[in-house]
Order: C-alpha cells, then structure tokens, then sequence
C-alpha cells in the first residue's frame, strides 16, 4: 500500500475509535516567492485562511548556513487570522550598508488551530510553508536568466562551477555533461553571488572536446522551465 494510503486509513481509523475531527490549518500564500527591493526597504505578501476557523499565524525568517546576516524584521510575527481572511505580512529590511548583491533567505509560515472551547478533544494539524525570500540591491537590474552567468571549468576529472554574478541562481542539483553522458550533483539548490563549488568527475567519463553542461535552472519564482546547455571552459 502506497504511503498516502497508510496515512490515510490511520487517520480514518482513529476519527472512528476516539470521534475525533481532524483540523488542518490552511494558510496559502499568494505568490511562490517573496520579493524586496532595497529600493523600496520592504517587501509583503498575502496569505489567506481557507479553513473554516480562526488561525494564530507565525512568521519566522531562516537564514541560510551561508548567510546568517539579520536583515529582515516582520513586522506581524504572530496574528489571528479570521476563516476566510487575508493577512499582509510585510518585510521590512535592516541593513546598515547598502546591498550590493542579492540576498537569499527562506520564511517560515506557520497557521496554528486556535484552542477548541468545547472541550473535546480534537487533534489539530499545522501547516507550515516554507518560501524562498529574495532580497535585491536598489542599483541591481531585474534578469530573467540568471543561470546564464555561471562560469564552468574543468581541469582534468574537476567540474568547477562559479557565480561571479550579483545574481541568486535557483536549479536542480542535477547537472548532465554532454555528449559524454555523465551525471553529477550539485550540493544544493541555489548558487549565492560570489559562491563556487568544485565537483568530481567519474574517473569513467571521459569528455569529448566540445563538452558541455546542460543544467535544469528555476525561474524567480521557482519554476522550472527548459535546460539550459553552457560551453565547458578547460584549464
């Protein structure tokens, strides 16, 4: 039985030995991604309540193991959320000197099931989104193709990648070498400005003198559309 099923035959189970209700707190955000501009010192977004009963909403940011700069302050950390009601929560962005590359930090959206007054015993389920937050200088052009300004290098069995750009870059870790065929991993879904990885290359591939990469990037908001291929410079 497939996973879902388990999880949903146990649930059924257990409304019917103790006359539970299962609660699930459903705050959908408006957008995929949340956006600040330096430019204009904040950044919002909505989210709704699609239950049918009041919600504590809990913002947190989370920094990434890169970047642990505080420069984001919510400005509604905690707020009931009426069934039915949208909620703005802004971003309102600390920094003692100005950005001079984009920032990248995930937000934590948390709805909580308010207590019952009934006095029956419910078992309340919280939803939590996590969403990617990017912060942009106020001097930084919007582009779309961020990922075309990697730099890839290979000398000997080492695939070096670079991002010399002021630019976040969202992609799948799956990289393909072609024509060779080979298959590596990057260590995560994103590439900083100014940050490099250096990949090993299977000792069984060899790459031809026209080898190139071919690479799954995501759009701003964390789609991904069509791969993208990049020359191969060699040491």
């Amino acid at each position: 039985m497939h996973i879902k099923e388990v999880v949903r035959v146990c649930v059924f189970l257990y409304v019917v030995m103790f006359g539970n209700v299962i609660l699930a707190a459903g705050m959908v955000p408006e957008t995929s991604v949340v956006l600040v501009n330096a430019s204009d010192g904040e950044g919002s977004i909505n989210l709704t309540n699609t239950d049918d009963h009041a919600v504590l909403l809990y913002t947190s940011i989370e920094n990434l193991p890169e970047d642990q700069e505080a420069l984001l302050l919510v400005t509604s950390p905690i707020v009931r959320v009426e069934p039915g009601e949208k909620q703005l929560v802004r971003f309102v962005l600390q920094s003692d000197n100005p950005l001079t590359t984009q920032r990248y930090k995930r937000v934590i959206f948390e709805g909580i099931p308010q207590k019952d007054s009934s006095g029956k015993a419910k078992v309340s389920l919280t939803v939590r989104q996590n969403l990617p937050v990017i912060i942009s200088p106020a001097d930084l052009p919007p582009k779309t193709d961020p990922w075309t300004l990697l730099k890839w290098e290979v000398k000997g069995q080492t695939l070096t990648v670079r991002n010399e750009s002021r630019y976040v870059v969202r992609l799948s870790q799956q990289l393909d070498l072609i024509p060779s065929g080979g298959k590596l991993m990057l260590p995560r879904t994103y590439m900083l400005p100014g940050q490099s990885d250096r990949l090993p290359i299977p000792a069984d591939i060899a790459l031809g003198v026209d080898e190139k990469v071919r690479i799954y990037p995501a759009s701003i908001y964390g789609y991904q559309g069509a791969s993208y291929e990049a020359p191969l410079a060699s040491q």
